[in-house]
């Protein structure tokens, strides 16, 4: 194995934080990726990596190494495409995680076009509401609806995603349809809550810098964005959720949208990855694909570009 190739082993141990996960990634026995990085630390002569039962860090060396390393390689790669496309296909692991919302209205139905454009590329696919660390857990990127936590990933955002307040036409029956923000309060709501907390996620209503938020009382909170949407469908409340999460049951009038003006709040959908330079090729091609996904949608809940609020 030549130095470029060794530093891009030392580069995806780096990026997907483990010996195991980079084979994966790059398709090769683990054995060939510790002997690649005992090569690469025996030519250059210092101890890139700190290896443990758990997780795998840089030493001082190493993140030296690991800048110049990702700009060698991107130059590398740009060299390479100068007069047209790379020659070499995109291949190996892909592991991206979508929240339930997005899964089939917007991910789903599309996946088939990105396996035919890529068929070497392996595509995991997690579609869970619950919160990953891409680090820790080996997950190349991540799609999310909503405000984002300060954090060192990359985040990129898609669109703005229109939400809507509903509720089931027996709950309207039973408790009164509002007609004001301020109307809201006086109704139960089911609450969604994401991760070890229990804290339900604040309302947005419209105005304002930063999306002024409340909460609502409610007897019962879920974290799953399918159990959110049936306990709704069933009475239990009134629910704040991405329109394009209930669009075929307002339209078949299981749900009903109350309080238009709240139509004027908007949701940010953001794309994350790890803040590294040298993204592997995989990675760079999906990123590429559902921004064209998100791009072309043609659903009225769904505004491509940067949120407003």
């Amino acid at each position: 194995m030549d130095f470029p190739q060794q530093l891009s082993v030392f580069v995806a141990v780096v990026d997907n934080g483990s010996f195991s996960r980079a084979a994966e990634a790059l398709r090769m026995a683990r054995p060939s990726v510790t002997n690649a990085i005992n090569a690469l630390e025996a030519t250059l002569g210092a101890r890139l990596l700190q290896r443990t039962t758990r997780r795998t860090s840089l030493t001082a060396e190493g993140e030296r190494l690991y800048d110049r390393a990702t700009r060698l390689l991107n130059d590398i790669s740009d060299t390479q495409n100068l007069f047209g496309a790379s020659s070499v296909a995109p291949q190996g692991r892909l592991r991206v995680d979508i929240p339930v919302a997005l899964a089939r209205p917007l991910i789903i139905d599309r996946i088939a076009e990105f396996r035919t454009l890529y068929p070497d590329v392996d595509v995991i696919l997690g579609v869970s509401d619950q919160p990953v660390d891409l680090l820790v857990d080996g997950v190349d990127c991540v799609l999310r609806i909503g405000e984002l936590a300060p954090t060192s990933m990359i985040a990129r955002k898609l669109a703005s995603i229109t939400m809507v307040v509903c509720g089931s036409p027996a709950y309207l029956a039973t408790h009164g349809t509002p007609n004001t923000v301020e109307d809201l309060r006086q109704h139960q709501a089911v609450n969604y809550f994401a991760g070890r907390g229990y804290r339900p996620v604040a309302w947005s209503m419209p105005g304002g810098i930063g999306m002024p938020q409340f909460t609502l009382r409610s007897g019962i909170m879920v974290n799953d964005t399918e159990a959110f949407v049936s306990c709704a469908l069933n009475g239990l409340g009134l629910i704040q959720v991405p329109g394009l999460v209930v669009a075929e049951h307002l339209a078949s009038g299981k749900l009903v949208e109350v309080i238009h003006a709240m139509r004027t709040i908007l949701w940010p959908l953001s794309i994350m990855y790890p803040n590294r330079q040298h993204l592997a090729p995989q990675v760079r091609v999906f990123i590429d694909w559902v921004t064209n996904v998100v791009a072309s949608s043609e659903s009225e809940w769904l505004r491509p570009g940067k949120a407003k609020q």
